[in-house]
């Protein structure tokens, strides 16, 4: 009884073991100030820091970023220090 479970059990599986119809590998993001040399960070550039902002004005994480953990601590310091010489909003109604 337990083979035929264990049988029928391996029959209906017609794909790998890490294989999981509900979820879709990513391809793992990249930090744009790693791969990017020439790119430099600037409090003073708004238009540079709107891309790490959302439409709130909140700042975005990691995951949505990509950035390392390294340069979305750069990424933070400089929206904040937008902020605070008003150069980005802190709230976007």
């Amino acid at each position: 009884m337990s083979d035929k479970k264990q049988n029928k059990r391996n029959n209906n599986k017609n794909y790998d073991d890490d294989y999981n119809p509900k979820f879709r590998k990513q391809r793992k993001k990249v930090c744009l100030l790693c791969s990017d040399k020439n790119f430099v960070l600037d409090y003073k550039n708004p238009e540079q820091l709107k891309k790490f902002i959302n439409d709130k004005g909140k700042i975005l994480p990691r995951r949505t970023t990509g950035a390392c953990s390294k340069h979305q601590r750069d990424i933070t310091t400089a929206i904040k220090r937008a902020r605070h010489i008003a150069i980005l909003p802190y709230t976007q109604n």
